[in-house]
């Protein structure tokens, strides 16, 4: 069990996984921004509004902190170490 917890909050993702995460919280979060802010202003809530960025960002949260095997598809390959020279 104490593995599982350990490789699970060691969230080691490629590159090219970062990457994906990057564009899918900005492009996510630029859209429940407008969406929040568009239903607010048409309900003239204020607390609409937070509550429906509030859980549009708990749930991105969700999805993008924990290291999915879906963001370690291209693991990055090291050069071996060289011994050293004296």
């Amino acid at each position: 069990m104490s593995s599982f917890l350990q490789e699970l909050t060691e969230g080691k993702i490629d590159f090219v996984g970062q990457q994906r995460v990057e564009k899918i919280s900005r492009i996510w979060l630029i859209g429940t921004t407008y969406f929040s802010f568009m239903v607010g202003f048409g309900l003239q809530s204020l607390q609409i509004t937070a509550a429906i960025f509030g859980v549009s960002t708990i749930l991105l949260a969700v999805f993008a902190l924990p290291p999915w095997p879906m963001f370690n598809r291209h693991p990055t390959q090291w050069l071996p170490v060289r011994p050293k020279q004296d």
